[in-house]
């Protein structure tokens, strides 16, 4: 096989798993957490693919951000996730990745589309992990697609540099349980944390973290902050894009901290901050590595949308959060009709 049609054959992907009881909640639902694994796991080994069929050092492609994600379908057990990943746009060092996920119910047939995500991704040396290499470009239909794809990246590289800027605040911690009981539906009483120790099984070649399992790390506590917020069966309804901004290495404790931003009528907004700290190399101290918006929505027991308790807002700093929430929320609610009224 040439290079040009090694490289074709590299740029698309196809993978599939049934889903299991372990991977959903209690009623049913595939978490959202295992999804956004899945569909990493297609973007990483499709870009690695691709980027290894240039000479040079082999590499891995390493994940840099996703865009905003939305679970159009929920997934439950005993269906079939059918993932499909394709190369949409090259740059000299990124590239983006576009995943579809449908979901199969292999007793009748049906199949629905649950998931649609974009995906950036940088090639890391094998020798050297914090040398990027140059990646292989991808035949383009037209001048139009690739102008389109060139427009995306500037817009994500500009985001990315603005998010990383304003998220080195430190999130408090969670309350002490000795401490007085804060009032429900207040930001601290669904304030949750989880702790993660990186172990071997969570990390890449490099022997750094897979995003895969960052992402459902803070999908399983964005999970457990909108339940204690509204006490129901809750279901995650969109991410906004997940910004990695450092690299977190095995022998890491990760500290994955979500808290409530805004409320509306029908959704939870969820800050999820990343912090590591290295066990071995302490005088680095902690760190701020990933961050993101998580939208959820609460469910009744036939999976129709249920009211949100209204969040109690208490001083200046969660009332400009909430404020900045609602804008956000505003934004995407007129970009959904927008695309409504584009494909009609």
């Amino acid at each position: 096989m040439s290079v040009p049609q090694a490289r074709e054959a590299a740029s698309s992907l196809q993978l599939c798993r049934i889903m299991r009881p372990n991977d959903a909640n209690i009623v049913g639902n595939v978490h959202g957490g295992i999804i956004l694994k899945m569909i990493e796991e297609a973007g990483c080994i499709v870009g690695t693919r691709h980027c290894n069929t240039q000479n040079g050092d082999r590499c891995l492609a390493a994940l840099v951000r996703v865009e905003k994600t939305e679970f159009l379908s929920p997934v439950f057990i005993g269906e079939v996730a059918h993932v499909t990943a394709e190369i949409t746009y090259t740059s000299k060092h990124s590239l983006e990745v576009q995943v579809k996920v449908m979901a199969e119910n292999i007793l009748t047939g049906a199949k629905k589309l649950a998931n649609k995500a974009a995906l950036w991704y940088v090639p890391c040396s094998l020798q050297n992990v914090d040398k990027i290499m140059e990646v292989p470009p991808v035949k383009y239909a037209s001048a139009e697609e690739e102008e389109e794809g060139r427009k995306r990246y500037e817009a994500q590289k500009i985001e990315r540099l603005e998010t990383k800027a304003r998220i080195e605040e430190m999130v408090p911690s969670p309350p002490n349980p000795e401490d007085p009981p804060k009032e429900q539906h207040t930001v601290g009483f669904s304030q949750s944390s989880l702790i993660h120790l990186v172990g071997p099984s969570d990390c890449t070649l490099h022997s750094y973290v897979h995003g895969g399992v960052t992402m459902k790390l803070m999908d399983e506590v964005a999970g457990i902050v909108a339940a204690r917020h509204c006490n129901t069966n809750i279901v995650t309804a969109s991410v906004d894009a997940i910004n990695f901004h450092r690299k977190i290495k095995k022998g890491c404790v990760v500290t994955v901290t979500g808290r409530l931003t805004f409320v509306s009528n029908k959704s939870m907004e969820i800050e999820v901050l990343v912090d590591a700290t290295s066990l071995v190399e302490t005088e680095k101290g902690k760190y701020r590595a990933v961050s993101a918006f998580f939208t959820f929505i609460s469910l009744d027991k036939d999976n129709k949308p249920l009211p949100v308790p209204p969040l109690k807002i208490d001083g200046e700093e969660e009332q400009r959060r909430f404020e900045a929430g609602k804008a956000r929320y505003l934004q995407n609610k007129a970009k959904r009709l927008a695309e409504k009224v584009r494909q009609q």
